[in-house]
């Protein structure tokens, strides 16, 4: 019998225009009155904030707000954060802002029950006592930490990103998926984590650890995200494209954490630290190329992809209605603007080996469909570049 993830999700979701209004609920469930907010310093002017911020002042005693969170946050900010949160005497935690503002709370919550520093929890259950309660209000619809048991903290002295995963403790407590929280996203952002969010999906899917939970999950994430991504990025008003998005986020969020990811991951991964491109877009970049080479360990599961995505292949044979999905991919990255070369992102052909062999090192191979040598990425980064 192949291996399979269990299912798992702790998280109590809000979801709808306007239900920002359901935080005023869960402080009052926890008697909680003095908060401390994580939150995007490029929120702090917007009508979104403004309406929490008005709302909270009516809940609770004293709230702080930390807002130096920069991309790939560091274990430095984690600190400055932590310090901040026990000087207020919070009790509660709010994040209000993309996957760095979540992460970064949820480490603030795990250190401010369990002590130490953040290095000490990198890995797989490495704290036991559940973190400061945790409302997170997510403002881009790609990461899906507010359901997932991950948080990625940078170790500057290393260089290098600690994963902290503990699927039943690091979750929030309570989510909200409201539309109104990402109307501000610039246009590039929205596209760059909405194909975040939809290889989370679709490598969730494919992966050797999916279970039938999951793939139902993943597949309704996959019809949600490219069924709204293009109207998303084009009006971020579109207020019924902007919660399909957050939910389809939240679903694969759900899933990847149990099922790990696969070679899209493992790639950008590099890519975006050896030339500094967001998350979303190295996923992006990678992503058609990766989708070629994997469909086919799995043609059934990337024929029943393009029917997510809208494609008709009824009556077509197996394997050509797999090939549709890698169509429908390279088509889905094409509209929404991503270059079709990692040359085009100013990535130079001097660090593609060199990013093989990490790549090999990383061992994804243990969640992607098809096994992959150092040959194998070698031949997809020289076909990506």
């Amino acid at each position: 019998m192949p291996q399979m993830s269990p299912f798992l999700c702790p998280t109590t979701i809000h979801m709808g225009v306007g239900s920002y209004i359901k935080v005023a609920d869960s402080l009052r469930q926890w008697e909680a009155k003095r908060l401390m907010i994580l939150l995007d310093g490029a929120l702090v002017d917007t009508p979104f904030y403004t309406d929490v911020k008005r709302l909270l002042e009516q809940e609770v005693d004293q709230f702080s707000v930390f807002t130096d969170i920069e991309p790939d946050p560091s274990a430095n900010t984690v600190e400055k954060a932590y310090n901040q949160c026990r000087e207020s005497g919070a009790t509660a935690l709010l994040a209000i802002g993309g996957g760095s503002t979540m992460d970064v709370a949820k480490a603030v919550g795990i250190l401010a029950t369990n002590g130490g520093r953040i290095h000490d929890y990198e890995g797989i259950e490495k704290f036991h006592t559940r973190p400061l309660p945790l409302i997170a209000i997510p403002t881009t619809a790609g990461t899906g930490s507010e359901v997932s048991g991950s948080c990625v903290i940078t170790d500057t002295e290393k260089n290098l990103k600690m994963s902290i995963r503990h699927a039943s403790l690091n979750p929030a407590d309570v989510a909200i998926l409201d539309p109104l929280a990402l109307r501000t996203v610039p246009a590039h952002v929205a596209a760059h984590s909405g194909l975040d969010a939809f290889v989370h999906a679709f490598e969730s899917y494919v992966s050797r650890l999916a279970n039938p939970f999951t793939d139902a999950i993943n597949l309704h994430a996959l019809q949600l995200i490219s069924g709204n991504i293009r109207q998303f990025v084009a009006n971020r008003n579109n207020l019924d494209a902007g919660l399909n998005m957050l939910c389809g986020s939240a679903l694969a969020g759900m899933a990847f954490g149990l099922t790990g990811l696969g070679n899209v991951h493992c790639m950008a991964r590099f890519v975006g630290a050896y030339f500094h491109l967001s998350h979303g877009l190295s996923n992006a970049l990678c992503l058609p190329h990766v989708a070629a080479f994997n469909m086919p360990a799995n043609p059934t599961k990337f024929a029943r992809v393009a029917q997510a995505m809208g494609e008709h292949t009824e009556g077509l044979p197996e394997l050509h209605a797999a090939r549709r999905a890698v169509d429908a991919i390279s088509a889905l990255c094409s509209d929404l603007g991503i270059p079709g070369r990692l040359r085009d992102a100013a990535v130079t052909a001097d660090k593609l080996d060199e990013m093989a062999a990490l790549c090999v090192q990383a061992n994804y191979n243990r969640w992607n469909p098809r096994d992959t040598s150092k040959r194998d990425f070698q031949e997809l980064f020289h076909r990506a570049y």
